[in-house]
């Protein structure tokens, strides 16, 4: 079979006018950045604002594994599946960031025939989001070093500086480092570091806000600073939150891409779901439930991290609900979960699969705690046996869930209709949405409530920097905002080596952030990093582009 990134070269794509065509929209509505990709401008919501909204399906998965998930081709293969049977469809993603891609991960577009054209275009410069984001979030860093040079008129306590510096890639050099050394000229020199640019506030705020006044509110809102009296510091305080917002004018709209079949994307915004909360945009979410009559959505690793965050916190703040939720695994994964060797998972283990069906047993269960209808997706592999999947089978069953095979990464659409008829299957299904935890209790609380009903865990553990945090938090009033855990997303728990669905155990909790104008309360667990590493073969060394602009090497 060719790679994702052959099939993508060698796709007969039509021009994204006609993409945009299928969801009712002109050239007028498109602002074009080339031939395949466009954004789409806010004129338009004027225009669908009072369309009745579709149907929103989200997509999860067990707790991720080497093995791969396929989370995001199971999301486009099942967006072209219902193109195939006649549904005006929209899919919705997010966009991927330069990191991973040239890390270990790879890109985010989708992989084999269930893929989002321009693969390359997407999984690099895109239309220069990231590069806006990153931008505005120093522009913000610069100021507050700036005004600590000028005289530091706010008193600004530079021991106490919180807002860090971004960067889209991954580089562990630059976790921690000392600024403004040299002199006098260059600086006042203090601690400080870098976060990859998909951890920063400003990310989460272009995909949490509701329209361009709303962003330039929440961008107003951030804090940067405390002053030597303990009291906030904000953009707002540092008169800059005009020079943001104008900094993100167009990262604000949606992107429209389409799939190798020509179904509409609008792919949006790209927060990490382990060290942020995992979601694309609201806007392209809610520009795509206007246009569509289903959209299909997703978000970051397993159920216990971007849909936790998806549920709790995207949609408390923006009103959205989900009509469905399917639970993407495969058996090679649960074998991994079932104490298996990478390199031994092609050999028939049904003992395996049983033990790591606990996992998937543990992300059904909190899917169904939101009150929402599971249906699990097998994807499926050649090595795969009618055994291992009966197993599979039955655990759905008993769980009272659907379950259906998919096939899209070989077949594209046509192997994902049965999924997409278990989908539509689930829409009469009864709902009572709910959410993890009320606004009303504390931050420890929640913190509580999300490790043991979602994780599993015993309890928490809290650093004595935490509690002081925690403390400091709700004294400035910020006590009532939601939670995003940053965790592993290797284990339910915080320990990455703990597989399967762990039990007896704490999670840790060693520090804890205000993101005001996002609206949450960052909770870091365990030994996660917002700047992550490159490994010791970084996938930066396998790509390549010829002098006739052929790429090769990216996945």
């Amino acid at each position: 079979m060719l790679s994702d990134v052959e099939i993508a070269q060698s796709a007969k794509v039509e021009k994204i006018s006609v993409a945009a065509g299928k969801l009712g929209l002109t050239e007028d509505d498109l602002e074009f950045y080339g031939k395949y990709k466009a954004k789409i401008s806010r004129d338009v919501w004027k225009r669908i604002e009072e369309n009745p909204d579709g149907k929103l399906i989200l997509v999860t998965a067990i707790t991720p594994t080497p093995a791969g998930e396929g989370k995001t081709t199971t999301s486009i293969g099942l967006a072209d599946a219902f193109a195939k049977l006649g549904r005006k469809i929209c899919v919705a993603l997010r966009e991927p960031s330069l990191g991973p891609c040239f890390g270990i991960k790879g890109g985010a577009a989708g992989g084999g025939y269930a893929q989002v054209v321009p693969m390359e275009d997407i999984n690099l410069h895109f239309t220069g989001d990231f590069h806006a984001l990153t931008t505005a979030h120093n522009l913000l860093a610069a100021v507050v070093d700036n005004h600590l040079q000028q005289g530091n008129e706010l008193k600004i306590d530079v021991r106490r500086v919180v807002w860090k510096r971004v960067l889209d890639l991954n580089d562990r050099a630059l976790r921690n480092v000392i600024v403004g050394l040299g002199g006098k000229i260059n600086g006042v020199p203090r601690e400080s570091g870098f976060d990859i640019t998909v951890a920063s506030e400003m990310m989460a705020i272009l995909c949490l806000a509701n329209d361009f006044a709303d962003l330039k509110a929440r961008l107003g809102k951030i804090v940067v600073a405390y002053t030597v009296d303990g009291k906030i510091v904000t953009a707002d305080d540092l008169k800059v939150t005009g020079s943001l917002a104008l900094l993100l004018k167009d990262a604000i709209k949606p992107n429209l891409v389409q799939t190798l079949e020509g179904t509409p994307a609008l792919i949006h915004g790209g927060p990490f779901a382990n060290i942020a909360h995992g979601c694309n945009s609201v806007t392209a979410t809610k520009y795509a439930l206007k246009l569509a009559d289903i959209v299909v959505t997703e978000a970051g690793f397993g159920a216990d991290l971007g849909a936790e965050k998806f549920l709790d916190i995207k949609c408390r703040l923006s009103g959205l609900r989900p009509d469905a939720v399917v639970i993407v695994a495969t058996i090679r994964a649960l074998k991994m979960h079932g104490g298996i060797d990478k390199k031994n998972l092609a050999a028939p283990n049904i003992a395996a699969v049983e033990r790591g069906l606990e996992n998937l047993e543990k992300h059904i269960e909190n899917i169904q705690g939101f009150g929402l209808p599971a249906i699990v997706a097998l994807n499926d592999f050649p090595t795969d046996t009618d055994e291992e999947i009966s197993a599979v089978e039955k655990i759905c069953a008993a769980k009272g869930v659907k379950f259906a095979r998919s096939k899209v990464f070989a077949e594209g659409g046509a192997g994902g209709i049965e999924l997409a008829k278990a989908v539509e299957e689930s829409f009469d299904a009864p709902k009572n949405f709910k959410f993890t935890y009320s606004d009303d209790l504390s931050i420890a609380e929640k913190i509580s409530a999300v490790a043991t009903k979602i994780y599993g865990a015993d309890g928490v553990d809290f650093a004595p920097a935490a509690k002081k945090q925690i403390e400091d938090i709700e004294q400035h009033g910020f006590g009532k905002l939601p939670i995003c855990v940053a965790k592993t997303q290797y284990s339910l728990s915080d320990d990455a080596v703990k597989l399967g669905r762990p039990k007896n155990f704490n999670v840790t909790v060693r520090e804890v952030k205000i993101s005001a104008g996002a609206g949450f309360v960052v909770v870091l667990m365990g030994n996660i990093m917002t700047m992550p590493g490159l490994p010791k073969r970084p996938a930066a060394e396998r790509i390549d582009i010829t002098s006739d602009g052929i790429i090769s090497g990216l996945f």
